[in-house]
């Protein structure tokens, strides 16, 4: 029985996340229904990210296990049966240890923020128009490679077992038209990212300080940190997996 890694890209905004759900168009079910077509079987993937219902990815994985011989040259043939928001990158043989999620080191994300109106960006960046303080949100940023413990920033129903997370990047920046924050740690919680993106810029905009940032880390109450950041900003953009 070989592993197979199979390499996906998707605008999220029509579907409820990537993992497969009851009763709910995911970008798993989308993916699975190709294999089934081609293949006349049906496979059990899994997957390395979750992402929530209307984030996007430039990069996620799956893996599954199969006799069947999955030529890589099929990937033009699922395609074709594939959405144009869903594309396949490529499928290749890794060895049978190789898993999807756990032997994935890091993860890295983008969350866009547009400062003007922009209909080409509707679906990908998040419209806020306020002033922000773009050092105040730097200096936020930086604090978050001071602190392991995002309890926080954890939404909760969540389950895990840790709410450590080593982030080893932290920045903000302009890419383009956008105000970008980016993000890499080797885990991520439930929400996360959406939480800090959405709890900084209330730092951004003066509404609390940085002292009240480290204390809302601090908390570690989920209560604390602002959620109401929608998806269509963020962007899972790259998983690590060792050479």
């Amino acid at each position: 029985m070989l592993r197979y890694f199979i390499e996906v890209a998707y605008r999220g905004t029509n579907y409820s996340g990537f993992q497969t759900q009851d009763n709910a168009v995911t970008v798993q079910s989308k993916v699975e229904a190709a294999l089934q077509t081609i293949y006349k079987t049906t496979f059990q993937l899994t997957c390395s990210s979750r992402t929530d219902a209307g984030v996007h990815a430039l990069q996620n994985f799956f893996h599954l296990d199969t006799d069947i011989d999955i030529n890589p040259k099929q990937v033009y043939n699922l395609n074709s049966l594939l959405p144009s928001d869903i594309v396949i990158k490529q499928i290749f043989v890794v060895e049978p240890d190789k898993h999807a999620r756990f032997s994935a080191t890091h993860r890295q994300y983008k969350y866009y923020i547009t400062r003007n109106r922009n209909p080409f960006l509707t679906d990908t960046a998040w419209f806020y128009p306020y002033n922000l303080d773009i050092d105040a949100l730097q200096q936020a940023a930086g604090i978050l490679l001071t602190y392991s413990d995002f309890t926080t920033f954890s939404k909760r129903n969540t389950q895990v077992k840790t709410f450590i997370c080593n982030i080893i990047t932290s920045k903000w920046y302009y890419e383009n038209d956008c105000l970008v924050y980016e993000v890499k740690a080797n885990r991520f919680l439930r929400g996360m990212v959406r939480g800090l993106v959405g709890t900084m810029l209330k730092v951004g905009r003066g509404l609390i300080s940085l002292d009240d940032f480290k204390q809302i880390i601090e908390y570690k109450d989920c209560t604390k940190a602002n959620f109401n950041t929608p998806a269509q900003g963020l962007f899972l953009v790259k998983v690590t997996y060792p050479e």
